[in-house]
């Protein structure tokens, strides 16, 4: 019989923002400039072309556990109609993207799965080092 998964095996999280035009990649920019300016987190480079295992240009907020209940609420809020993947950083990324992911918005099909190993022993990519200095309050 399984056993329940425990919450500490979640080192972080990544939120990727997805855009498929200029209107929508303007709006990316939107949300990315009100979530630096309100959130403590590390925002990674735009890719303009799709580079992860979803077809769609992005790019992605990585965040510690501590921030989950504020930011996740506010892009439900504010996330202007983009598509936003939520993934927890365990020691599994292909659950992580596949099982225990959350979508805002349209589900995008994976078309790389061999990015996603079923397991890592290195976690060093979920430690985050925020790259924002927030001034506003939500």
């Amino acid at each position: 019989m399984a056993t329940p998964v425990s919450l500490r095996s979640i080192a972080s999280y990544h939120a990727h923002i997805y855009f498929k035009d200029q209107g929508e990649r303007d709006k990316a920019a939107l949300l990315r400039e009100w979530i630096s300016s309100r959130f403590v987190v590390q925002i990674g480079n735009w890719h303009d072309k799709t580079v992860g295992p979803h077809d769609r240009a992005m790019y992605q907020i990585a965040f510690d556990t501590d921030q989950f209940a504020r930011l996740v609420p506010w892009l439900m809020l504010n996330r202007m109609g983009l598509t936003i993947l939520l993934h927890p950083n365990t020691k599994n990324p292909r659950a992580d993207h596949l099982t225990h992911a959350l979508w805002m918005g349209e589900i995008l099909p994976i078309i790389r799965p061999e990015q996603l190993p079923d397991a890592v022993t290195d976690m060093r990519d979920a430690e985050i080092s925020p790259n924002t200095a927030p001034h506003l309050t939500e």
